[in-house]
């Protein structure tokens, strides 16, 4: 059964690019359907983040909600988690706030949603021309035929073509936390993402590994749920080899929850 769009909650990490998040919510007012509400994951953000956001409410299509922490570092586990707290859908699909979506995006999400599995997404990379041309207002039009784009196949919408996607089936290879999708009880019964792990990189992967720890199969959804990167400067990789190092403790010792998740910010289930 198909999945209605309205169950779905988007959750959009950001940090102090408000005008890549402006696009970003921008392409959610033009999908042929919406989802049931938008989170915006700031990772600490300064006022014109906060202040963007304000003035996109008031004529945002469906609510929008804003979850904020304080900025003592690059902690996306934990500003994710407390918006996959929030959040009131069934099915959570999360983006960067730098990935710009498909007018069909959403009913490719729905379409493709499927009970004991989550979704790997794909997108098509932006380079710095067409990036810096949408950044300040110029047309860029984005499609399969973009001059200035690499992983042009995953710029092909053609739903019909999802079917037959095969791909990685594990939490390691291609992983890539900008474009996921997961049941929201599946991320409460792993406990979220793990909040050890901060700094750039594999919080993604450790999230994964667990879920597949748990039974919770890998499906990899192309062509029906189109996204486009923003070019940027690199991330810094300076806690990458620390956060490997959780991630392969999760895959070697079969774990399928961690301590120090998103329960923590959850009702308490005691008066």
């Amino acid at each position: 059964m198909r999945l209605p769009s309205t169950a779905i909650s988007l959750v959009v990490s950001t940090y102090n690019w408000p005008r890549a998040l402006e696009l970003v919510l921008d392409s959610v007012r033009h999908q042929r359907s919406l989802p049931g509400e938008v989170l915006v994951a700031d990772d600490g953000s300064g006022e014109e983040t906060r202040a963007l956001i304000a003035r996109t409410m008031a004529t945002f299509p469906v609510p929008l909600v804003h979850i904020w922490h304080e900025d003592t570092g690059f902690r996306l586990a934990a500003i994710r988690n407390k918006a996959i707290a929030a959040a009131r859908g069934d099915y959570i699909v999360q983006i960067d706030g730098d990935i710009l979506l498909h007018p069909g995006f959403f009913d490719g999400h729905a379409a493709f949603a499927q009970r004991g599995s989550w979704a790997q997404g794909s997108r098509a990379m932006l380079g710095p021309d067409c990036t810096a041309k949408l950044l300040q207002g110029t047309r860029c039009p984005l499609g399969l035929f973009t001059p200035d784009l690499a992983g042009r196949p995953n710029a092909l919408h053609a739903p019909w073509l999802s079917r037959f996607v095969g791909g990685p089936r594990d939490g390691m290879t291609r992983i890539r936390g900008a474009h996921m999708a997961f049941w929201r009880d599946d991320l409460l019964r792993v406990n979220g993402y793990d909040e050890e792990i901060e700094g750039w990189g594999r919080e993604d992967s450790e999230l994964a590994t667990r879920l597949l720890n748990a039974g919770v199969h890998r499906r990899n959804i192309k062509f029906s749920a189109v996204a486009y990167h923003l070019w940027h400067k690199p991330a810094n990789y300076e806690h990458i080899d620390r956060n490997h190092q959780r991630l392969l403790r999760t895959r070697d010792l079969r774990l399928t929850r961690t301590a120090t998740g998103l329960d923590r910010y959850l009702p308490s289930a005691t008066p």
